[in-house]
């Protein structure tokens, strides 16, 4: 990749608005970009539209009008569907154009992915990220990313936007290699959020101000910080849906079974998620896994319709 990038003279598409991608495009566009968006249900593009985002009506299009195309979507599927699909993105994209998959996808897809751009003279990056919803709203995401570094350097301006960390990690896949390893650790910390906060209630304890103790020593965490108050105030809706991080570890295990690794705390939480899943509670919010927890406890949860 060659040309520079700033809002001046870059174009670029957007595909997939849900929790983190709308917070993502909104804050690109208002930082003066150009914009082409597609997400399969269209009313979750209103706010795009209506700062200045122009609609298309399949990820080609979207391509077809940028230069570099940003996709967010759910499962790997939707992201094979997206990009290598008829109606895909690299369908649509030009030589010379680039497109960044921000999913949190397979390595060896976003590898096909990369070898199939390259044969059309397109660059594709994967650069999947964490954060939650709220990194996403205040542009406060670390972004992960695997691809050819020059093309990883010359889309700094836009990073700068997304994130307040970003690191180039090796070639095709490496992002998401990456994001494994921080989806490791983050199923192991909700987990202990979760039985921790179950133990404050169990004991009697006022959990704000059991928060307020724990939280600043050496059990402080991001999950703690965040998710141990959506806890405390009865949310439970997503800033990461369970479903996505029964994804996410399978993946991770997936990843782990190839390369001969035994990952025992890992397998636990995704085994606890998947229940969660499996009992209709998959649009719940990660710290959802409460819920199961006092209930196999026999623990009323205050603030709890």
């Amino acid at each position: 990749m060659t040309f520079d990038v700033s809002p001046d003279s870059t174009r670029l598409g957007w595909i997939g608005l849900g929790v983190m991608g709308a917070s993502m495009a909104s804050n690109l566009l208002d930082a003066g970009y150009a914009m082409t968006v597609f997400t399969r249900t269209r009313s979750s593009a209103d706010a795009a539209l209506a700062k200045g985002a122009v609609w298309a009506d399949d990820p080609a299009t979207v391509a077809a009008a940028s230069d570099i195309t940003f996709s967010i979507v759910g499962f790997p599927r939707d992201v094979r569907d997206v990009i290598l699909g008829a109606n895909g993105a690299l369908a649509g994209a030009a030589a010379g154009s680039v497109l960044v998959d921000m999913t949190t996808s397979e390595p060896g897809l976003a590898v096909e992915i990369a070898d199939a751009a390259e044969a059309k003279g397109v660059v594709s990056i994967d650069a999947p990220v964490s954060g939650g919803d709220i990194g996403a709203r205040e542009g406060r995401l670390s972004i992960m990313v695997g691809g050819d570094a020059a093309t990883v350097e010359a889309l700094s301006p836009v990073w700068s936007v997304l994130g307040a960390t970003t690191v180039h990690q090796g070639g095709p896949g490496a992002g998401q290699h990456t994001k494994m390893v921080n989806q490791t650790l983050v199923a192991g910390g909700i987990v202990s959020v979760c039985e921790a906060l179950l133990y404050a209630y169990g004991a009697g304890l006022d959990p704000t101000t059991v928060l307020e103790s724990v939280a600043s020593g050496a059990a402080g965490s991001w999950a703690l910080s965040n998710l141990g108050q959506r806890v405390i105030d009865g949310d439970f809706g997503p800033g990461f849906y369970i479903e996505h991080f029964v994804k996410d570890m399978g993946i991770a295990l997936a990843e782990a079974d190839r390369m001969g690794l035994d990952l025992p705390g890992l397998a636990l939480a995704h085994r606890l998620y998947e229940a969660m899943q499996a009992d209709g509670r998959g649009r719940l919010g990660t710290q959802g896994l409460i819920l199961a927890l006092a209930e196999t406890s026999g623990v009323s949860l205050p603030n709890r319709d």
